[in-house]
C-alpha cells in the first residue's frame, strides 16, 4: 500500500508513528509543510520537518514534542552573552547542527530536497520525507499589538506571542510563486490513500495545499483521501489551532474544519467521539464521518486512529 500523508509537525510525526505501526508494510511518502522554516542565527531551521525526522527517528524530546533529547543549550546561552538573540526561540546545541548541515549544503546550491534527504540518511525515519516545496515560503501572521497593525513571522506569533492576541490574517508568503518539490506531485499521482492528520488546518496542512498543483493533484488523484480532524470538543487537541482558524473564518469545531477542506477534497473524516453528534452534518457535506478515539496518549493509541483511518478509506473507496 503506497500512502502519502500531508503533515505539520508534532500533531503530524506522532500520528505518522501510529501509523507505521498500523501498516508496516506500507510505502509511506510524507510531505512536510516548510511554512513554519525560518531563518535565525544565519541558520535555516525548518521546524515542521525536523520534528518528523526527530520523532521517527528516536531522537524526539517526547516531553514536548519537538527538538532534541538530552539536549543542552549552551550556544544559545553564549550567543544571549553576546547580546545576539532571538532568546524566545529554544534552539539546543544537538539541533544546532542539524541546522549547520543544511545551511551549509543549501549555501552549496542543493535543494532543499536533497538536503532533506542527506539528513534523514542518519536517521532513518522509516517514511520518504519530502519538503513541500524546495522554493522559500514563510507563513507570516497580521496581528495588532499596542495598538499598531503589523506583519509578523508565524513562529514569533506561535512560539513569542504564544497566540496571545487575535490573528486577523494569515498569509503564506511565496506560495502562490512556488513549485512542488521533486517527487510531491509523483507520490499523490501514484497513491493508494491520502490522509491529513490531526495538524493544524491552517498553517500545516492548509500551507502544503497553497502551494499550486498540490491540492489539484489530491482532488484529481482518484484514490480515498482520509483527514483526522485536530479538534476535539470545539478545541485544539494540542496547539492554539482556534485563534488560525478565526484568522480564516472558520469555527473551531470538527465538523467546521471538515466543511473548510471541503468535498472536493476530502472523502472521509474521522472525529472523536465526543463530537459524534457533528457527524451528520458532515455526512450532509459529502464526506463520509465516523466517530472514533482521536486522543494519542501513547503510540498504540495513534495506531487506532491510523487504523480506523485506513478503514475509513477502503470503505470509501468499496
Amino acid at each position: 500500500m503506497r500512502i502519502v500523508v500531508l503533515a505539520g509537525g508534532i500533531g503530524g510525526a506522532r500520528f505518522l508513528r501510529g501509523l507505521q505501526q498500523a501498516a508496516p508494510e506500507a510505502d509511506v511518502t510524507v510531505i512536510g509543510n516548510t511554512g513554519d522554516d525560518i531563518h535565525l542565527f544565519g541558520l535555516k531551521v525548518c521546524p515542521d520537518l525536523d520534528t518528523v525526522m526527530y520523532t521517527l527517528g528516536g531522537g524526539i524530546n517526547e516531553d514536548q514534542g519537538w527538538g532534541r533529547q538530552d539536549e543542552t543549550f549552551q550556544v544559545k546561552s553564549e550567543l544571549a552573552a553576546y547580546g545576539v538573540g532571538p532568546e524566545w526561540f529554544g534552539l539546543g546545541d544537538r539541533d544546532f547542527a542539524t541546522h549547520i548541515v543544511r545551511t551549509q549544503m543549501l549555501s552549496a546550491g542543493y535543494p532543499l530536497s536533497a538536503v532533506t534527504e542527506a539528513l534523514c540518511d542518519r536517521w532513518k525515519p522509516g517514511v520518504r520525507l519530502l519538503p513541500m516545496s524546495d522554493d522559500r515560503v514563510e507563513t507570516h501572521v497580521a496581528v495588532t499589538v499596542d495598538g499598531e497593525r503589523k506583519v509578523i513571522h508565524f513562529q514569533e506569533y506561535w512560539v513569542r506571542l504564544r497566540a496571545s492576541v487575535a490573528a486577523e490574517a494569515v498569509v503564506p508568503v511565496g506560495a502562490d510563486q512556488a513549485e512542488p518539490a521533486p517527487g510531491v506531485l509523483e507520490a499523490i499521482a501514484s497513491a493508494d490513500v491520502i490522509l491529513f492528520p490531526p495538524s493544524n488546518p491552517v498553517v500545516s496542512v492548509g500551507t502544503i495545499l497553497a502551494v499550486p498543483g498540490i491540492r489539484e493533484a489530491i482532488a484529481e488523484a482518484g484514490v480515498p483521501v482520509v483527514g483526522l480532524s485536530p479538534i476535539v470538543g470545539d478545541a485544539p487537541v494540542r496547539g492554539m489551532a482556534d485563534k488560525v482558524l478565526a484568522a480564516v473564518g472558520v469555527e473551531a469545531t470538527a465538523a467546521a474544519v471538515a466543511r473548510h477542506y471541503g468535498s472536493g477534497l476530502l472523502d472521509g473524516w474521522l472525529v472523536d467521539t465526543v463530537d459524534e453528534a457533528s457527524v451528520p452534518a458532515v455526512d450532509e457535506a459529502g464526506i463520509v464521518c465516523k466517530a472514533v478515539p482521536l486522543m494519542m496518549t501513547d503510540v498504540d493509541a495513534a495506531a487506532e486512529m491510523a487504523r480506523a483511518a485506513l478503514a475509513l478509506a477502503e470503505e470509501v473507496r468499496a
